[in-house]
This record gives C-alpha cells, structure tokens and sequence, in this order.
C-alpha cells in the first residue's frame, strides 16, 4: 500500500495533471487507487464530480493535515496505492505528507521558478533527513515538455538537477491536448474521441510508460498481470 506524493511548492508545475495521469492509468491497469486531495484548488475532485463513478478510483476531497492519516487507515484495506495532491505553495501539509511517503514526486516545468519550488521540496527532504534520520526517496519528473524541442530553459534545469544527483525520470511528461482535454471533459484518455482530440495514443503510450516507471520505484514487488499475460507493475501485499 505505497503512498506516493506530488510536491512542488510552485502552482502551475503541471502536478496536477501528473497526478490525475498516474491515477488513471493505475485504476486502468487493475490497481485500487484514492487521491487524497489536498490541494485547494480542488482541479482533481472537480475532476471526479465531472466523471462520475470510476471503476479501481476514489477520490477524497478537502483533505488537510487533521484528516490526511486518519483517510488513509480508513481506506487502508480497500486501497492499492495513495497518491497524494499537495497545493501548490508552501505549505504546513509538505512536513506530513513527505514523513508518510513512500516515495516523493516533484513534476519540473523547463523554467527557473519551477526549479525553485522544487528545491524548496529538495531542501525540506534533506533537512528531514538529517533532522529526524528520515529516508524519504524522491524523483523529479519533467513536465509539459515539447516533444520535438529542447528549450534552453529545459537543459539547464536538467543540468541544475544533474549537479545535485536528482533523480530524474527517464519519462516526461508531454504537452498534450489530451491531458488538458480530460480536464474540461471528464473521464479518461480512453474516452477521448480521436476524430476532436490529436495524438490521444501517443498521450496514452505517454502515460503507461510514466506509471511503469514510477511502479518500478515502489518499494513492495509484488507482481500482476492482465489476462493476456502482461506485467502490470507492484502491489503492496
């Protein structure tokens, strides 16, 4: 039962639509998943009320420091994995939920302000870390990235994570008229009518290989498959 959060002290990171990718495509692939909605912009509850009951998928909305553990032990049994939207500023909810983490995702637009929310969320692990002898693993994973460009802006934030042995996802996240489109629509990349909507399966390739790539970080291996046989990824037992 992984817990995995979505920090970046910065609104606008693309966290968000991270987050509501990897749900989705968690629930897809059989895997029990509630979003504690912590964010006060709410983009992902609103996001749920628009599409009704999905099959493997919660969400709990208004989630705060006074309430977020107490959500997880009641949803415990019932819960594969927890992912974690934290608002996009700083936050008193940031301590917690890194302290019950199992791992850490910080999404990176190419652009400096991005850069320091996420060294803000960088800083706060180390000083856990040395603090309270807290391991908390992490990841950044770049967003909004243009496919056939590499902005100055982008390079130069690899290298910034680079120079301080970030981890970074071999997976971007794309710019995709998709992922914006299942926010004003409801529903999943499934859904989406390939007739309105551009390149629907290269977004959704986008997004298996983003969440094959966070499962391979989970700490519990315990592994499913489809029915045709297929690696799904890890599950805590």
């Amino acid at each position: 039962m992984p817990v995995i959060t979505f920090a970046n002290t910065k609104g606008g990171a693309g966290k968000t639509t991270a987050v509501l990718l990897l749900a989705t495509e968690l629930a897809r692939m059989g895997h029990r998943v509630t979003v504690l909605d912590a964010d006060p912009q709410l983009w992902i509850s609103r996001w749920s009320e628009m599409s009704g009951e999905m099959r493997n998928l919660s969400v709990i909305s208004h989630v705060t420091m006074a309430s977020m553990e107490t959500h997880i032990r009641e949803n415990r049994s019932n819960t594969d994995c927890f992912i974690i939207d934290l608002p996009g500023t700083k936050s008193p909810l940031l301590t917690m939920a890194l302290g019950i983490s199992d791992h850490v995702l910080i999404p990176v637009q190419g652009s400096a302000m991005d850069a320091r929310g996420a060294s803000e969320v960088l800083e706060h692990i180390e000083l856990l870390n040395r603090k309270m002898g807290m391991k908390i693993d992490h990841s950044v994973v770049l967003t909004r990235v243009n496919a056939m460009i590499s902005t100055r802006s982008m390079l130069l934030v690899k290298a910034l994570l680079a120079e301080k042995n970030v981890r970074v996802l071999n997976t971007p996240i794309a710019e995709r008229a998709a992922f914006r489109d299942i926010f004003d629509c409801g529903g999943t990349l499934e859904a989406l009518d390939c007739q309105k909507v551009s390149n629907v399966e290269k977004a959704m390739e986008n997004v298996r290989n983003f969440a094959y790539e966070v499962l391979r970080l989970m700490p519990v291996r315990v592994v499913r498959s489809d029915r045709d046989g297929k690696f799904l990824g890890r599950k805590a037992a």
